[in-house]
């Protein structure tokens, strides 16, 4: 009787644990629980056996199998980053809620020369590429924009005169 006891016990908790949903992450990891909602960019999510609601980034999931359903829904690709040649490859974040689940790996900056022949929009290219590049040192696909400057020399209106600032946090996996 004990043991029939005891495997009706595991029967019935297998059955509760296979209607949680799972959450991969990109770091390997597997969140179990339930996904509340899905938002442009994150998931809110809440574990087994608790009532807080946890918010994470879209970056940092691979892909979500829901419990219920069996279904699989892929959310995003992992975004590998080697080295300073895959600098095209990092992704600048504006939203802190955007690097929710991302690890953070230092500060990272990208300026021009505030002596330049750049026009306004080549120097903000020119300064984010730098930021990229940054990041991309770091082994880091993502960089959270802090800070976006602009700087105006007395001579504005021709070339040379101006100076564009972005810094930010790189974060990983």
């Amino acid at each position: 009787m004990k043991k029939l006891f005891a495997a009706m016990l595991l029967l019935v908790a297998g059955m509760v644990s296979a209607q949680a949903d799972q959450v991969y992450k990109h770091d390997g990891s597997v969140l179990k629980g339930k996904v509340v909602r899905l938002e442009e960019y994150t998931i809110t999510f809440i574990y087994d056996g608790e009532d807080a609601e946890n918010v994470v980034s879209k970056y940092a999931i691979e892909k979500i199998i829901y419990g219920k359903s069996g279904r699989v829904e892929q959310v995003t690709d992992k975004i590998v980053v080697k080295g300073e040649d895959d600098w095209e490859k990092v992704v600048i974040l504006e939203d802190k809620a955007y690097i929710a689940g991302l690890k953070k790996e230092g500060e990272v900056r990208g300026k021009t020369g505030l002596i330049n022949f750049q026009t306004g929009n080549t120097g903000d290219k020119k300064a984010a590429k730098k930021l990229k590049m940054d990041a991309a040192k770091l082994g880091c696909p993502f960089v959270l924009l802090t800070a976006d400057k602009a700087t105006v020399g007395a001579s504005s209106n021709s070339l040379g005169g101006s100076q564009n600032i972005k810094t930010g946090v790189a974060y990983r996996y």
